[in-house]
């Protein structure tokens, strides 16, 4: 056990199965840190498996116990587990995966979705938490993880906290791109009218990068779409600021050529080093025999506003395209594959509808009115469809609600829970 402020740390990695269809075949690591505080460290507690965002992101690595870990190391034993081909998970990059032919790395990345997180949550559960049940709290894609999990393993399960995630179950790519685009541009425009002189500035940033070609710290070439993939983070709390005092230093003084810190900056946040399965995110969607097919890409050509030469020119959110896999380093080993899975049309179901909607297991779920990244609507008509589920529809938090009020967002669904027993 390592000692931290005010909190205890012990590791544990287990091996579970590449392939829960075929457990013998091949064997991958799964890291999970275990968190309790230091004054509760003997007592026998709940508990809590936390399942980050993403998809592709690993557990957090706490400093300290705030935000929601606070909260939740009162009542709990926290498990923050570093879902498989992240973190410590036997991780997945350019580099693990650069000598595999896309075939067969298409195959393997199958295997990275939530039906295998689940089950190896299960593994997890049995080995590290004696087999009692658990309460869940899924963050963004933890909530698509939940839903998954309630599919496939509901006996595991004492309740379900859900922040920011609660996904269509039978919806297509294409209907997600659908409502993503409008939400996207909605951001934009408040973006814009926050810094209003920011729409020169990047207009002119993107006529600057058409017409000379200008590379990153690690080489690759800065383009004006590449640029936009800066307005990822329009859903979050610190997005718009970010992108703000980004843009600010853009230019050295002058005008005439780009920053250091700038290119290295954008290089930094568009560059998906240790995130190319958040890059594949569409593969989270493909259920069935639908394909994917690039629906991102395919929804921009409805919106004349994403236009390259539109003005103002709009920034892209968390939408993913072709061309990312062949201009981004740390995406290109990846490109083919990436095709192979955009027209894959062998998905297996990840949410079991009529399972779903008996649900018992109790799930208290934060809904943001205003979230780029899932769609309220979806998110509420699943509640409906799903037994046993209390929503907290709200605006007065995005998407990054967890991690920036923690506290008050774990307790009011904590408080919700209370109120059931």
């Amino acid at each position: 056990m390592i000692a931290h402020p005010g909190l205890r740390f012990t590791d544990h990695t287990v091996t579970v199965p590449l392939d829960h269809r075929r457990p013998g075949v091949a064997g991958i690591e799964v890291f999970a840190r275990e968190v309790v505080a230091a004054d509760r460290a003997g007592d026998d507690l709940p508990w809590l498996l936390y399942l980050e965002g993403g998809p592709g992101g690993r557990a957090p690595r706490p400093l300290r116990a705030d935000s929601w870990l606070a909260r939740a190391v009162r009542t709990h034993r926290v498990l923050l587990m570093d879902q498989r081909g992240t973190g410590r998970s036997t991780p997945i990059t350019a580099r693990t995966v650069r000598d595999m032919p896309a075939d067969r790395l298409a195959a393997f990345l199958k295997l990275f979705r939530a039906d295998s997180i689940v089950a190896d949550a299960e593994i997890l559960r049995e080995r590290v938490a004696g087999g009692a049940k658990w309460d869940t709290l899924g963050q963004s894609y933890g909530g698509f993880i939940t839903m998954a999990y309630l599919s496939a393993a509901p006996q595991g399960l004492r309740t379900c906290f859900v922040t920011g995630g609660l996904p269509g179950l039978s919806v297509t790519a294409d209907e997600v791109y659908a409502r993503t685009y409008p939400r996207v541009a909605a951001k934009n425009a408040e973006f814009y009218r926050a810094f209003p002189e920011d729409a020169g500035l990047v207009r002119g940033l993107a006529d600057h990068l058409a017409e000379n070609v200008v590379l990153l710290p690690d080489s690759d070439r800065l383009t004006a779409r590449r640029l936009r993939v800066l307005g990822s983070v329009f859903g979050m709390s610190y997005g718009y600021a970010q992108v703000h005092w980004l843009l600010e230093q853009a230019w050295l003084p002058g005008g005439s050529d780009l920053s250091d810190s700038f290119l290295h900056d954008v290089m930094r946040l568009t560059g998906f080093v240790d995130a190319p399965i958040f890059a594949l995110q569409e593969f989270t969607y493909g259920q069935g025999a639908t394909a994917t097919g690039w629906a991102a890409s395919r929804a921009i050509e409805r919106y004349p506003a994403f236009a390259e030469d539109a003005d103002p020119l709009l920034f892209t959110g968390e939408m993913m395209y072709p061309w990312m896999f062949r201009e981004i380093a740390a995406l290109r080993p990846f490109a083919g594959a990436a095709d192979l899975l955009a027209a894959d049309e062998d998905w297996p179901i990840l949410y079991d509808t009529a399972r779903l909607a008996g649900n018992e297991v109790p799930v208290l779920a934060a809904v943001y009115a205003d979230d780029m990244y899932v769609d309220a609507g979806l998110s509420m008509r699943t509640a409906a469809e799903v037994g046993n589920v209390r929503t907290w529809l709200t605006s007065e938090h995005e998407h990054d609600g967890l991690r920036t009020s923690g506290d008050a967002v774990l307790g009011h669904l904590f408080a919700m829970a209370a109120g059931l027993r």
